[in-house]
């Protein structure tokens, strides 16, 4: 059984079928740490990464740019990477790129997006958000119309036929979709701050910028199913924290839970019926309206906010999930690693529709010894 059977399977909640061997990714920090520890770097990560840029694993996998990690996976012996197609989804035509002031150790630039930002040279701390193009209606149209049009040309690599070929015989899951959603998307265009007071004092940008991403991404997919019938969709969001959701339930259902129910109504009716949301932090409460609006699975599950894959299966029988192995735990005794493991993370691994990895990108403090050790106990686990 090849991974992309491997994946259907699990997420139908077959039994007795093979968990992959995944892991989500990790910060370019930690692998140069691994390297001094004894981990051989037969595929260096590039120099370039700061210690805060993430080195793709298995889930994150292949898409347009990224670096991907192959010391790691093939020392471990982990499961073929999944792929995303490489459509651009978002803004095109991009903005220029360009360093609006130099301030010796620092920077502030625009991004492709017309997102102004400040960045450290030596990329030693996360880029800071100053602003975003959208700050009324008038800038809203102008992005619509001149950026976020739903005709392929430009947004899809040159050598796509090639890809359509090689997808046709694929041993791997492929995905549609990822890095924007109906919270996301808002927010890169409008800004952390500025999305959220937009939920009470501009409801008909918030509503007027979601119905054209809907109709766009139905009218950009349905283009791609035309050529490939991927395995999966992902919707991203990142829109909780430690506590909670950074919305109410029913600003969800107002903003929200309309445009959801519409796009997954879509990509289930042309044949992808695995789909995921990622979003960070504690999802609980809007576990229930995502399964409303048609997702199927969650991603990374992190513990620290209180995202227990044991507290989520038993209260979301049918709730697909990736992630949920405790970083926190990675980082103290081997004897802490076998209780996330053997008291937690393994009982629900056998249920199904469920495959464990650590719950986001693996820090740098956590040591490679700690690392080999759960990924080696797990693969046995698997096996």
């Amino acid at each position: 059984m090849n991974a992309r059977e491997q994946f259907i399977t699990n997420m139908q909640f077959q039994p007795n079928i093979p968990v992959l061997k995944w892991e989500y990714g990790y910060w370019a920090g930690a692998v140069r740490r691994w390297y001094k520890e004894g981990l051989n770097p037969k595929f260096p990560i590039p120099d370039e990464l700061g210690t805060g840029d993430s080195v793709r694993a298995e889930i994150m996998g292949y898409k347009s740019g990224g670096f991907v990690d192959q010391d790691i996976h093939k020392l471990l012996g982990l499961d073929e990477h999944q792929h995303r197609i490489p459509l651009n989804n978002f803004i095109y035509p991009l903005f220029e790129k360009k360093i609006i002031e130099d301030h010796g150790d620092s920077f502030v630039f625009q991004d492709g997006w017309g997102i102004i930002k400040h960045q450290r040279k030596d990329r030693s701390a996360p880029e800071r958000f100053l602003s975003a193009p959208v700050k009324t209606m008038e800038d809203w149209e102008e992005i619509k119309e001149e950026r976020l049009q739903p005709v392929l040309e430009g947004r899809l690599p040159e050598n796509w036929r090639s890809l359509v070929e090689k997808y046709k015989a694929r041993s791997y899951p492929l995905t549609i979709g990822g890095g924007q959603g109906f919270f996301g998307s808002p927010r890169y265009l409008l800004g952390d701050i500025e999305v959220l007071t937009a939920l009470i004092d501009k409801p008909k940008l918030i509503h007027a910028i979601n119905k054209h991403l809907l109709s766009f991404w139905i009218e950009l997919y349905d283009q791609i199913f035309e050529d490939v019938n991927p395995d999966n969709a992902l919707i991203w969001e990142d829109m909780c924290f430690k506590n909670g959701p950074l919305i109410s339930p029913s600003m969800f259902k107002e903003f929200m839970l309309p445009y959801y129910k519409e796009l997954c109504g879509f990509l289930k009716s042309r044949g992808v019926k695995i789909i995921f949301v990622d979003t960070d932090g504690d999802a609980r409460k809007l576990i229930p309206l995502f399964l409303e609006g048609g997702v199927t699975g969650t991603f990374p599950l992190e513990v620290a906010a209180n995202m227990d894959v044991s507290e989520l299966r038993k209260a979301f029988p049918k709730l697909q999930m990736i992630g949920g192995v405790d970083k926190l735990k990675l980082m103290s005794t081997k004897e802490k690693i076998d209780d996330e493991l053997d008291q937690k993370v393994l009982p629900v691994m056998k249920l199904g529709g469920y495959i464990p990895a650590v719950d986001h990108l693996v820090p740098p403090n956590i040591s490679w010894d700690n690392f080999l050790y759960y990924r080696r106990r797990l693969n046995d686990a698997i096996d």
